[in-house]
């Protein structure tokens, strides 16, 4: 296999939603993880990407990864909070830097962006995500703290009239 050079990722523009609905439809089909199928990713993407508020980046030629961020305020800081929803490489492609360029392009933009916390949220079981989030100076613990941070949700499901 030739090797995919670790180019500066960029930011996905609305059109190419497919193209990040097709590696994210990806990722949650490699770990069993529900998904909604490509064409309702696409889209949601599509809007969600126009919005500004959810940006995707991606890198490789053809594109091999993706990270996608939520962008929301918070009343703590004077900018936006991020939220890494999802990071994704191809199976064959990790150990690359990949990832890596990705994550550094996600601080990047979240500051650019008027942002000082990038939050992520990892599987208590996935050691290698955890491992590699703590190699990059990310902690599961407040400063100062020695208990984990736990995250908690709930599926509300649609409104109801």
């Amino acid at each position: 296999m030739e090797p995919i050079p670790v180019d500066i990722p960029r930011v996905a523009t609305p059109a190419q939603a497919p193209t990040v609905a097709g590696l994210l439809d990806a990722f949650n089909r490699e770990y069993d993880t529900p998904t909604p199928g490509i064409a309702v990713l696409e889209a949601r993407l599509a809007r969600l990407l126009a919005s500004g508020d959810v940006i995707a980046l991606l890198t490789g030629e053809p594109t091999v990864a993706v990270a996608l961020l939520t962008l929301r305020p918070n009343v703590w800081y004077d900018g936006p909070v991020a939220l890494l929803d999802e990071l994704y490489v191809a199976p064959e492609l990790r150990g690359r830097g990949l990832g890596s360029a990705l994550l550094a392009a996600a601080e990047v933009v979240t500051r650019q962006r008027g942002g000082q916390l990038l939050e992520i949220n990892v599987d208590g079981d996935d050691t290698d995500a955890r491992r590699f989030y703590e190699r990059h100076g990310y902690a599961n613990t407040e400063p100062d703290q020695d208990q984990p941070l736990l995250y908690y949700y709930r599926e509300l499901g649609a409104a109801t009239s």
